[in-house]
Protein backbone atom coordinates (compact mmCIF):
# COMPACT_ATOMS: atom_id res chain seq x y z
CA UNK A 1 0.00 0.00 0.00
CA UNK A 2 1.25 3.53 -0.67
CA UNK A 3 2.35 5.92 1.95
CA UNK A 4 0.18 8.23 3.86
CA UNK A 5 -0.25 11.71 1.54
CA UNK A 6 -0.52 14.76 3.07
CA UNK A 7 -2.64 17.13 3.54
CA UNK A 8 -1.96 19.55 0.44
CA UNK A 9 -3.90 17.13 -1.68
CA UNK A 10 -7.24 18.27 -2.79
CA UNK A 11 -9.38 16.03 -4.36
CA UNK A 12 -13.38 15.52 -4.67
CA UNK A 13 -15.12 12.82 -2.27
CA UNK A 14 -17.07 10.20 -4.23
CA UNK A 15 -18.77 9.69 -0.63
CA UNK A 16 -21.45 9.02 0.87
CA UNK A 17 -23.33 6.20 -0.89
CA UNK A 18 -26.83 7.42 -0.77
CA UNK A 19 -28.43 4.09 -2.69
CA UNK A 20 -28.11 0.15 -2.00
CA UNK A 21 -25.03 -1.67 -1.74
CA UNK A 22 -24.38 -3.85 -4.88
CA UNK A 23 -21.85 -6.14 -6.37
CA UNK A 24 -20.17 -7.24 -9.45
CA UNK A 25 -21.31 -10.69 -10.72
CA UNK A 26 -18.45 -12.66 -10.79
CA UNK A 27 -17.43 -11.65 -7.22
CA UNK A 28 -20.61 -12.90 -6.13
CA UNK A 29 -20.82 -16.30 -8.13
CA UNK A 30 -17.13 -17.75 -7.49
CA UNK A 31 -14.32 -17.81 -4.95
CA UNK A 32 -12.33 -14.88 -4.77
CA UNK A 33 -11.41 -14.44 -1.68
CA UNK A 34 -10.15 -16.77 1.44
CA UNK A 35 -12.73 -17.49 3.64
CA UNK A 36 -10.84 -16.42 7.05
CA UNK A 37 -10.91 -13.80 10.13
CA UNK A 38 -7.44 -14.26 10.15
CA UNK A 39 -4.73 -14.47 7.94
CA UNK A 40 -4.57 -16.92 5.32
CA UNK A 41 -1.41 -17.49 3.05
CA UNK A 42 -2.05 -20.88 1.40
CA UNK A 43 -2.41 -20.01 -2.77
CA UNK A 44 -6.25 -20.51 -3.53
CA UNK A 45 -7.90 -21.95 -6.73
CA UNK A 46 -10.53 -22.67 -8.63
CA UNK A 47 -11.45 -24.55 -11.59
CA UNK A 48 -14.02 -26.20 -13.88
CA UNK A 49 -14.94 -26.95 -17.50
CA UNK A 50 -15.32 -23.05 -18.61
CA UNK A 51 -13.84 -20.93 -15.33
CA UNK A 52 -10.10 -20.97 -13.53
CA UNK A 53 -9.40 -18.57 -10.84
CA UNK A 54 -5.97 -18.60 -9.25
CA UNK A 55 -4.61 -16.52 -6.10
CA UNK A 56 -1.59 -15.83 -4.56
CA UNK A 57 -1.27 -14.18 -1.56
CA UNK A 58 0.66 -11.18 -0.43
CA UNK A 59 2.95 -11.62 3.05
CA UNK A 60 0.37 -10.11 4.99
CA UNK A 61 -2.43 -13.41 3.60
CA UNK A 62 -5.17 -13.28 0.30
CA UNK A 63 -6.95 -11.03 0.66
CA UNK A 64 -10.53 -11.80 2.83
CA UNK A 65 -13.80 -11.83 2.39
CA UNK A 66 -14.25 -9.33 5.28
CA UNK A 67 -11.67 -7.05 2.63
CA UNK A 68 -13.88 -7.78 -0.04
CA UNK A 69 -16.02 -5.51 1.59
CA UNK A 70 -13.83 -2.29 0.42
CA UNK A 71 -14.62 -3.82 -3.16
CA UNK A 72 -18.32 -3.86 -2.58
CA UNK A 73 -18.89 -0.09 -1.42
CA UNK A 74 -16.56 1.18 -4.30
CA UNK A 75 -18.40 -0.96 -6.89
CA UNK A 76 -21.71 0.40 -5.28
CA UNK A 77 -19.88 4.23 -5.36
CA UNK A 78 -19.26 3.39 -9.16
CA UNK A 79 -22.97 1.91 -10.17
CA UNK A 80 -24.86 4.96 -8.17
CA UNK A 81 -22.65 7.20 -10.52
CA UNK A 82 -23.46 5.35 -13.94
CA UNK A 83 -27.07 5.46 -12.79
CA UNK A 84 -26.75 8.81 -12.54
CA UNK A 85 -25.51 9.72 -15.92
CA UNK A 86 -21.91 10.24 -14.73
CA UNK A 87 -18.94 8.37 -16.05
CA UNK A 88 -17.03 7.39 -13.66
CA UNK A 89 -13.28 7.70 -13.14
CA UNK A 90 -11.05 4.49 -12.30
CA UNK A 91 -10.23 6.16 -9.01
CA UNK A 92 -12.09 6.79 -6.21
CA UNK A 93 -12.07 9.06 -3.23
CA UNK A 94 -14.30 8.23 0.22
CA UNK A 95 -14.17 8.72 3.51
CA UNK A 96 -13.79 5.67 6.03
CA UNK A 97 -17.04 6.97 8.12
CA UNK A 98 -18.63 6.53 5.35
CA UNK A 99 -17.45 3.18 4.63
CA UNK A 100 -17.92 1.97 8.36
CA UNK A 101 -21.74 3.43 8.30
CA UNK A 102 -22.27 1.21 4.98
CA UNK A 103 -21.00 -2.06 6.72
CA UNK A 104 -22.04 -1.30 10.34
CA UNK A 105 -18.73 -1.34 12.07
CA UNK A 106 -18.50 1.14 14.81
CA UNK A 107 -15.35 2.96 13.46
CA UNK A 108 -12.93 2.47 16.38
CA UNK A 109 -9.23 2.40 16.31
CA UNK A 110 -9.25 -1.44 15.27
CA UNK A 111 -11.79 -0.64 12.83
CA UNK A 112 -8.87 1.61 10.97
CA UNK A 113 -6.12 -0.29 11.53
CA UNK A 114 -8.22 -3.53 10.05
CA UNK A 115 -9.28 -0.71 6.89
CA UNK A 116 -5.36 -0.16 6.42
CA UNK A 117 -4.95 -3.93 6.40
CA UNK A 118 -7.64 -4.93 4.04
CA UNK A 119 -6.19 -2.30 1.59
CA UNK A 120 -2.73 -3.95 1.70
CA UNK A 121 -4.70 -7.04 0.90
CA UNK A 122 -6.42 -5.99 -1.77
CA UNK A 123 -2.99 -4.03 -3.19
CA UNK A 124 -1.18 -7.34 -2.75
CA UNK A 125 -2.88 -10.54 -3.61
CA UNK A 126 -2.34 -11.58 -6.86
CA UNK A 127 -5.44 -12.90 -9.19
CA UNK A 128 -5.56 -14.86 -12.44
CA UNK A 129 -8.39 -16.27 -14.07
CA UNK A 130 -9.80 -16.89 -17.61
CA UNK A 131 -13.29 -14.76 -16.94
CA UNK A 132 -13.50 -12.02 -19.22
CA UNK A 133 -14.86 -8.58 -18.52
CA UNK A 134 -16.43 -6.43 -20.53
CA UNK A 135 -15.93 -8.68 -23.62
CA UNK A 136 -12.01 -8.51 -23.34
CA UNK A 137 -9.68 -11.45 -21.48
CA UNK A 138 -6.41 -10.68 -19.96
CA UNK A 139 -3.55 -13.15 -19.23
CA UNK A 140 -1.50 -12.89 -16.14
CA UNK A 141 -1.83 -11.64 -12.48
CA UNK A 142 -3.51 -8.37 -11.47
CA UNK A 143 -4.65 -7.02 -8.30
CA UNK A 144 -7.92 -6.14 -7.24
CA UNK A 145 -6.65 -2.06 -6.43
CA UNK A 146 -3.53 -0.65 -7.93
CA UNK A 147 -3.11 1.96 -5.65
CA UNK A 148 -4.37 2.69 -2.48
CA UNK A 149 -3.57 5.23 -0.20
CA UNK A 150 -4.95 6.63 3.08
CA UNK A 151 -4.62 10.54 3.28
CA UNK A 152 -4.28 12.77 6.39
CA UNK A 153 -4.62 15.70 8.09
CA UNK A 154 -2.77 16.95 11.14
CA UNK A 155 -4.38 18.41 14.09
CA UNK A 156 -2.69 21.31 15.94
CA UNK A 157 -1.20 19.05 18.04
CA UNK A 158 0.28 17.46 15.02
CA UNK A 159 -1.96 14.06 15.49
CA UNK A 160 -2.34 12.41 12.21
CA UNK A 161 -6.29 12.11 11.36
CA UNK A 162 -7.53 10.25 8.51
CA UNK A 163 -9.30 12.41 5.65
CA UNK A 164 -9.92 10.37 3.06
CA UNK A 165 -9.32 7.03 1.51
CA UNK A 166 -8.11 7.34 -1.96
CA UNK A 167 -8.06 3.65 -4.50
CA UNK A 168 -7.28 3.32 -8.08
CA UNK A 169 -10.02 -0.05 -9.26
CA UNK A 170 -8.19 -2.59 -11.20
CA UNK A 171 -8.72 -2.80 -15.29
CA UNK A 172 -10.79 -6.17 -14.63
CA UNK A 173 -13.20 -5.27 -12.53
CA UNK A 174 -13.72 -1.88 -13.38
CA UNK A 175 -14.68 -2.89 -17.35
CA UNK A 176 -17.26 -5.79 -15.77
CA UNK A 177 -19.17 -3.22 -14.05
CA UNK A 178 -18.90 -0.87 -16.86
CA UNK A 179 -19.29 -2.42 -19.60
CA UNK A 180 -20.77 -5.84 -18.50
CA UNK A 181 -23.83 -3.88 -16.16
CA UNK A 182 -23.75 -7.34 -14.30
CA UNK A 183 -24.45 -6.46 -10.73
CA UNK A 184 -26.70 -7.21 -8.36
CA UNK A 185 -28.44 -5.63 -4.82
CA UNK A 186 -27.11 -7.04 -1.70
CA UNK A 187 -29.36 -7.87 1.54
CA UNK A 188 -28.61 -4.92 4.00
CA UNK A 189 -27.97 -7.97 6.56
CA UNK A 190 -24.90 -9.48 4.42
CA UNK A 191 -22.56 -7.41 6.55
CA UNK A 192 -23.80 -8.97 9.76
CA UNK A 193 -23.45 -12.50 8.45
CA UNK A 194 -19.81 -15.09 9.20
CA UNK A 195 -17.76 -15.78 6.26
CA UNK A 196 -19.62 -18.80 4.84
CA UNK A 197 -22.95 -17.42 5.36
CA UNK A 198 -21.62 -14.66 3.25
CA UNK A 199 -20.55 -17.06 0.42
CA UNK A 200 -23.73 -18.73 0.52
CA UNK A 201 -25.83 -15.93 0.07
CA UNK A 202 -23.38 -14.45 -2.57
CA UNK A 203 -23.47 -18.13 -4.56
CA UNK A 204 -27.27 -18.13 -3.67
CA UNK A 205 -28.00 -14.41 -5.19
CA UNK A 206 -25.93 -15.20 -8.40
CA UNK A 207 -27.23 -18.23 -9.07
CA UNK A 208 -31.25 -18.03 -8.38
CA UNK A 209 -32.03 -15.92 -10.83
CA UNK A 210 -35.11 -17.86 -12.44
CA UNK A 211 -35.83 -19.42 -9.02
CA UNK A 212 -35.29 -22.45 -6.98
CA UNK A 213 -31.38 -24.65 -8.38
CA UNK A 214 -30.11 -27.11 -7.33
CA UNK A 215 -26.50 -28.28 -6.63
CA UNK A 216 -23.98 -30.89 -5.74
CA UNK A 217 -22.85 -30.29 -2.46
CA UNK A 218 -19.07 -30.55 -3.78
CA UNK A 219 -19.64 -28.03 -6.35
CA UNK A 220 -21.54 -26.00 -3.76
CA UNK A 221 -18.42 -26.10 -1.10
CA UNK A 222 -16.00 -25.43 -3.83
CA UNK A 223 -17.87 -22.52 -5.84
CA UNK A 224 -17.83 -21.34 -1.95
CA UNK A 225 -13.67 -21.48 -1.82
CA UNK A 226 -14.39 -24.03 1.40
CA UNK A 227 -11.14 -25.26 2.54
CA UNK A 228 -11.87 -28.31 4.79
CA UNK A 229 -13.38 -31.31 4.00
CA UNK A 230 -16.75 -32.16 2.63
CA UNK A 231 -17.41 -34.20 5.87
CA UNK A 232 -16.87 -30.45 8.06
CA UNK A 233 -18.84 -28.80 5.14
CA UNK A 234 -21.74 -30.49 5.25
CA UNK A 235 -21.65 -30.50 9.12
CA UNK A 236 -21.25 -26.86 9.14
CA UNK A 237 -23.83 -26.38 6.16
CA UNK A 238 -26.17 -28.20 8.39
CA UNK A 239 -25.78 -25.92 11.14
CA UNK A 240 -26.40 -23.01 8.62
CA UNK A 241 -29.93 -24.35 7.76
CA UNK A 242 -30.74 -24.86 10.99
CA UNK A 243 -30.13 -21.26 12.16
CA UNK A 244 -31.80 -19.94 8.59
CA UNK A 245 -29.39 -16.93 9.27
CA UNK A 246 -29.33 -16.41 5.28
CA UNK A 247 -31.39 -13.76 3.80
CA UNK A 248 -33.56 -14.15 1.49
CA UNK A 249 -32.94 -18.00 0.32
CA UNK A 250 -33.48 -21.45 2.14
CA UNK A 251 -31.30 -24.02 1.64
CA UNK A 252 -32.09 -28.05 2.19
CA UNK A 253 -29.79 -31.17 1.76
CA UNK A 254 -31.53 -33.24 -0.32
CA UNK A 255 -29.69 -37.12 0.20
CA UNK A 256 -29.71 -39.60 -2.53
CA UNK A 257 -31.70 -43.10 -1.29
CA UNK A 258 -30.24 -45.87 -2.62
CA UNK A 259 -33.87 -46.84 -4.66
CA UNK A 260 -33.00 -43.46 -6.30
CA UNK A 261 -29.16 -44.32 -7.23
CA UNK A 262 -30.51 -47.55 -8.21
CA UNK A 263 -27.95 -49.64 -5.96
CA UNK A 264 -27.50 -51.03 -2.18
CA UNK A 265 -25.44 -48.01 -1.35
CA UNK A 266 -25.64 -46.00 2.08
CA UNK A 267 -25.95 -42.22 2.21
CA UNK A 268 -22.93 -40.18 1.71
CA UNK A 269 -21.92 -36.63 1.90
CA UNK A 270 -21.04 -37.13 -1.40
CA UNK A 271 -24.71 -38.15 -2.95
CA UNK A 272 -26.04 -34.89 -1.34
CA UNK A 273 -27.14 -32.18 -3.06
CA UNK A 274 -28.58 -28.67 -1.57
CA UNK A 275 -31.77 -27.29 -2.78
CA UNK A 276 -31.55 -22.97 -2.86
CA UNK A 277 -35.14 -21.57 -2.93
CA UNK A 278 -35.60 -17.48 -2.97
CA UNK A 279 -37.96 -16.16 -1.07
CA UNK A 280 -41.42 -15.58 -2.64
CA UNK A 281 -40.59 -11.54 -2.62
CA UNK A 282 -37.03 -11.65 -3.85
CA UNK A 283 -38.52 -13.83 -7.08
CA UNK A 284 -41.15 -11.11 -7.67
CA UNK A 285 -38.37 -8.42 -6.96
Amino acid sequence: MSLPVGQGDLFSLDSPLLKEVRGEHSLMAFPFFALSKGKWTKPLAYKTESVSIEIVATPKGVATIYDKEVLLYIASLMVAKLEAGVQPAQDFYFTAHDLFRVTGDGGSARSYARLSDALERLQGTQIKTDIEAGGEGQAGFFSWLSDAQLQYTKTKGGDKRLKAVKVRLCDWLYRAILRDRRVLAYAPSYFTLGPVERRLYEVARSTCTEGAVEVDIDELRLQLGYQSSLKHFRFELKRIIDENTIPDFTFELIDATADQANARVRRNAAATRVKITPSPLLESA
